[in-house]
């Protein structure tokens, strides 16, 4: 009797589903207004940083085996596509608390986090799709690894300005239910 694979867990699986889901959504915004688009990632986002929150710890057998895959020049279209779309919603604040003590405010943009994170999550779907245990391997710790330094961060900073973004155009349009013609 073999030991099942530790690379195809639901865990891992679901993590894959997600990230695929989210890959494909901002790869295909051209069709979707800005509202739609922040609203859509309303709940995709807190979703990607729980199954990050729940991969496992894989030690690759062959850490030669791992690839990127995203281009500079598929990051950048990406940024530019994402930044059209956002436009004048683009920036917002956050707090950053990678340091010890110390915690300040900065500015980001909605179009440079989501790039960042689809680099890493396609990274990890197209090195995950390959059918080579050690492909598997490589995109799960990967993926892992940079979760809490990169993408995992990057989806926390993203969430305080969507959820304010979406409220606040939730709570403009119930005001405007109330309005008398």
């Amino acid at each position: 009797m073999s030991t099942p694979d530790p690379t195809l867990s639901r865990n891992i699986l679901e993590m894959a589903a997600v990230a695929s889901e989210f890959c494909n959504f901002i790869e295909d915004t051209s069709n979707l207004k800005q509202q739609a688009f922040f609203n859509s990632l309303q709940g995709l986002v807190p979703l990607l940083y729980l199954r990050g929150t729940l991969l496992p710890d894989i030690e690759p057998e062959f850490p030669e085996a791992n690839e990127r895959f995203v281009t500079e020049e598929q990051y950048e279209g990406l940024f530019n596509a994402l930044r059209e779309l956002t436009g004048d919603l683009d920036e917002f604040w956050y707090i950053d608390h990678s340091g010890t003590h110390i915690t300040e405010t900065l500015k980001g943009s909605f179009a440079e986090h989501l790039a960042d994170v689809y680099q890493d999550l396609k990274d990890f779907i197209m090195l995950f799709k390959k059918p080579q245990l050690a492909a598997r391997e490589n995109a799960i710790a990967s993926c892992k690894a940079n979760y809490a330094p990169h993408w995992g961060a990057r989806l926390a900073n993203l969430l305080p300005a969507l959820h304010a973004l979406v409220a606040e155009e939730k709570t403009a349009d119930q005001e405007d239910d109330f309005l008398i013609d």
